[in-house]
Parts: structure tokens; sequence; C-alpha cells
């Protein structure tokens, strides 16, 4: 299966971002990706301390940046991976950061709320998502046509436990749409993400961010695709929107899982 992953520079506009969004998952259909992911928080990277700014942005499952994309997969016959929104919690003053999986007959199928909330110090900048954001509690796995995918987000890939989770119910590939920060993102990106893929024998995809948001932070990157030995199939670059491509194959995923049964092994442990 063809998959595409893009690279987006989002901003304050949210709109916009929605619009761009579309044309970059056109381009990636032009391409022939029947799978196609988009990033974290594609609908909007402005400044969040702005009074009134998350009323302004959350919106219900579906909303209006969801609908085009479920055009778009109805028409096509695709499956999309939205990045996350922010939908809209019980909180007023608060939002889950969701990712959404679209099939490809337009209807949305999984839904994974961010459990992970993302918390440091970047030089002079505190970043605090528990701040705007409510943690959300459940692993999710989706089915993209015979591929089983494990759903997270950005700051989840430093918590193993989770994808270990998956490994247990099977899944393929595991989907990683981030806005992971320029700083940690250059020590550690590749480094998590080729782990994670080891780690469980399958794939990894990865669509990140690049560009200053409008709380100051820049995003790294180096949007990628690891194959279930560790392999980076694709990378994009750190300073640009585009689209990477690759194949997916079931037999490669069983293929590294035969050659290295280390998930058959890790079963039998038991800790006292």
């Amino acid at each position: 299966m063809k998959t595409a992953v893009i690279q987006m520079n989002a901003g304050g506009d949210k709109s916009r971002n929605v619009r761009r969004a579309g044309e970059l998952v056109r381009r990636a259909i032009s391409a022939g990706a029947r799978f196609i992911l988009l990033p974290e928080v594609f609908v909007f990277r402005g400044r969040m301390s702005r009074p009134g700014c998350l009323s302004r942005i959350v919106e219900v499952v579906p909303g209006e940046s969801l609908k085009p994309l479920m055009a778009l997969a109805r028409k096509h016959k695709i499956f999309i991976l939205a990045g996350s929104i922010y939908e809209k919690a019980a909180r007023i003053d608060k939002a889950y950061n969701t990712s959404v999986f679209i099939d490809d007959r337009g209807a949305i199928r999984a839904k994974y709320r961010k459990i992970h909330l993302f918390e440091a110090v970047l030089g002079k900048k505190r970043i605090k998502e528990s701040d705007y954001l409510v943690a959300g509690n459940r692993a999710v796995v989706a089915s993209v046509g015979g591929f089983r995918v494990g759903l997270s987000v950005c700051y989840d890939v430093r918590f193993p436990e989770l994808y270990r989770e998956y490994a247990r119910r099977g899944v393929h590939a595991i989907c990683v749409p981030s806005a992971f920060a320029y700083e940690t993102g250059k020590a550690h990106w590749e480094v998590l993400l080729r782990a994670r893929a080891i780690e469980n024998c399958c794939y990894v995809l990865a669509p990140n961010q690049i560009g200053l948001s409008g709380n100051g932070v820049r995003c790294y990157g180096h949007s990628m695709i690891i194959g279930p030995w560790g392999d980076v199939l694709a990378e994009a670059s750190g300073g640009r929107e585009e689209i990477i491509y690759a194949q997916l194959n079931l037999n490669d995923t069983k293929a590294v899982r035969q050659k290295l049964p280390a998930l058959v092994l890790n079963e039998r442990i038991r800790v006292k």
C-alpha cells in the first residue's frame, strides 16, 4: 500500500491551514497514495495564550476541519489520518488533542485522544500542554485495508508501554503525527521513532510540523517513514512543507517477526 506522510507549516489561521491540508492531501492522491497522514495540530499553531483563542478553534467530531477530508476520502476511496485537531471537551477552558482516522468510505472509524501531554523547559520557554488540554486514556487501533495501525500523537513516542500494547494487539504500523520541537527533535526524534519500530517489529509513520509556532516554538520537521527492521524508508527535510512516500508491505512485517521473534520472547517475561 502506497503511503504518504505530509509535513506542514501550520500557522495561526485555521481556515488557511485546513485549505492547505486539503491541497497537500490532493497532491498525495494524485501521486497514487492510498493512506495519507497529516501532522499533529495541522489545523492551528497560533498563540494559545491569547484570550479566547481555544474557544475559537475547538470543534466537535466531525467538524469543519474533518468534513472536507471525509469528502476526499469518500470520493477517492483512500484512508486519511487527520493528524490531530482540538476537540471540544466538557470543560470549556480545555480541549482534547485528538487524532482522527477516516476510512475509504469517508467515515470516521477511530478517534484517539493524546494520552501523554507535553511538558518541557526549552531555553526560556516553559511548555505545559495540560494548561489547555485534557489527556485521553485509551489506546486505539484502526484498520487500513489489511493493515492494523495503532494511533498515538507526538510526545506519546517517549512512552514505550503504549506501543508494546499495540504490538500485543497485532498492529503492523504505528502512527505518530507530531509537532516535535526542534531542540528535542535534533537529539531524540529519529532515535525514538526507530526504537519504537525495532522494539515492535512494525512500521512507524511520523508526519511532523516545521517552522515557528505562534507560541514561539520551532518545530523540527524531518518527517519519517520507518520500516519494521528500523530502517529509514523516507525522510523529509527540516525546512519546508513536503510529502514523503513509501510502500508498506504486510509480508515485510511478518518476515521481521519471524527472523527476530522478540515479541514472542517478551510475552514470556514475568516480573516478580
